[in-house]
């Protein structure tokens, strides 16, 4: 006797063509790109835009979206010789107080990730590195950001000076790696950018 709530072979081979159909028909819009009729830039700021098109979506519908649109990030995880972890601690105006993160920033014209990566790690905690491992990219906000965020670990950290913009407000920490999981685990960091990122690392560090 099947156990009662147990799917059948034939009822599984059922599901299984049912989902397979359906990415089938997902992939099929996927491969076909929204046609934009008219792009306005609303709003053109320092760092990035924010933009309003009227498009006409892959499967026929015709919408509104407004969006950011940002010339990217790289985040960085700076791993010392004593395997800690350097954290800054950054006054964030928007939320109105210091919080934990690791060195991030913005991508200017024509730079490399790798570039920015190295730029921003040097200006924020005072250290270069010698060797810069990519992690991965990650879009972090899709539904209205086109930002691509491009994380490194920094390794062989070199001591040279910050070079803090007049509106950065930075202190540079170091954390044991264990402490730092607990400050994630109990929201002393909550920056989720930086979160990803301290995971990537870790996992790589296995």
């Amino acid at each position: 006797m099947r156990p009662q709530g147990c799917a059948t072979l034939t009822e599984l081979g059922f599901i299984c063509t049912n989902i397979v159909g359906k990415n089938m028909t997902q992939s099929r819009h996927a491969k076909a790109a929204a046609t934009v009729h008219t792009s306005e830039v609303i709003y053109k700021g320092r760092q990035f835009s924010f933009v309003n098109d009227q498009i006409t979506l892959p499967h026929g519908v015709k919408a509104e979206m407004a969006y950011i649109k940002h010339p990217g990030s790289a985040v960085i995880v700076p791993v010392f010789e004593d395997q800690t972890i350097g954290l800054i601690k950054q006054y964030r105006y928007v939320v109105n107080s210091y919080i934990y993160e690791v060195p991030a920033g913005t991508m200017d014209p024509q730079e490399q990730p790798e570039e920015c990566a190295a730029r921003e790690l040097e200006e924020e905690t005072g250290f270069a590195a010698r060797d810069l491992i990519s992690l991965g990219k990650t879009l972090l906000l899709p539904a209205y950001s086109d930002e691509i965020s491009y994380t490194f670990l920094a390794k062989n950290l070199i001591p040279t000076a910050q070079h803090l913009d007049a509106d950065e407000i930075i202190s540079v920490e170091q954390f044991a790696i264990t402490d730092v999981m607990h400050m994630i685990d109990s929201g002393i960091i909550v920056d989720a950018l930086s979160i990803l990122a301290i995971y990537r690392a870790v996992k790589y560090l296995e």
